[in-house]
């Protein structure tokens, strides 16, 4: 091998490498004091669809001369997180804040249903929804009065559904929209009571069974059905056994079964 010659081709390797990285520079200097130094802003990977939920399959973070920066830029994907379009986007444009908005009456209910769950309304009064400080984004419990005979030892209050999310109050919403394929920690707005306080109805987020069970409650059997009021981190489902006449009385419960029982066996004779 001839030292001699590798020795040159490298030097000239090199100094190639040099010239080509000093162009570089050099054009990167004339663009960014024509341009303006680089920064990030999201766009759209691909066409949005107005009323079209926002997420990270949709959007990517690109960085591009400040000069090129529209206003009401986002500089990350989580700033457009539980957004929705409204109005079509482009494959490639820049996602603005005049082309977002969050979810409300306008945009409708059903961007905030989770993939397999259904919402239905229920109407309710103050003492069925524990003063309407229920809000939207809160969990409840459902409870119901059960009766399916005239015999007083026969009726029961049970819990029929537990851990239920609260999708509106009237038509107030929450903005809790399920997210596929973004990790981010889903974002409730706050919300001040009093402002929420003025409703009729409350709709939940349910499994199309329970939707059923809830619709049997209400239309059938014509319950009243009652919420009660859960630690949104509260998530346990717990095992609640019925309660009926005998559990309230306590210690006299044996003198009322005793009494009922008496009472019906006689009607049969």
């Amino acid at each position: 091998m001839n030292t001699r010659a590798f020795t040159l081709a490298l030097v000239i390797a090199l100094g190639a490498m040099f010239m080509v990285y000093t162009y570089i520079e050099d054009q990167k200097g004339r663009i960014i004091k024509r341009y303006g130094v680089e920064s990030s802003a999201v766009f759209a990977k691909v066409d949005i669809n107005a009323l079209e939920l926002i997420d990270d399959s949709k959007v990517i973070v690109k960085s591009v001369p400040q000069s090129m920066l529209s206003p009401g830029h986002f500089k990350t994907i989580k700033e457009v997180q539980n957004t929705v379009a409204s109005v079509p986007i482009l494959k490639g444009e820049q996602i603005t804040k005049p082309r977002l908005t969050y979810p409300g009456d306008k945009t409708g209910l059903s961007r905030q249903v989770s993939v397999g769950k259904r919402a239905i309304a229920i109407r309710i009064t103050p003492r069925q929804a524990v003063s309407k400080l229920i809000k939207p984004g809160d969990r409840v419990d459902v409870l119901a009065g059960i009766t399916y005979t005239v015999r007083p030892d026969k009726k029961k209050v049970k819990t029929i559904l537990q851990d239920v999310l609260v999708l509106s109050t009237g038509f107030s919403m929450t903005n809790t929209i399920p997210m596929i394929g973004v990790k981010y920690p889903q974002v409730i707005k706050k919300m001040k009571l009093n402002t929420y306080a003025n409703y009729n109805t409350v709709t939940l987020e349910l499994d199309p069974y329970q939707v059923q069970k809830l619709l049997f409650l209400t239309s059938q059997l014509n319950t009243t059905i009652f919420l009660s009021l859960r630690n949104n981190n509260d998530k346990q489902v717990v095992r609640i056994k019925s309660t009926n006449i005998f559990d309230v009385l306590g210690e006299d419960s044996v003198e009322a079964k005793r009494f009922f029982t008496d009472k019906f066996t006689k009607k049969k004779r």
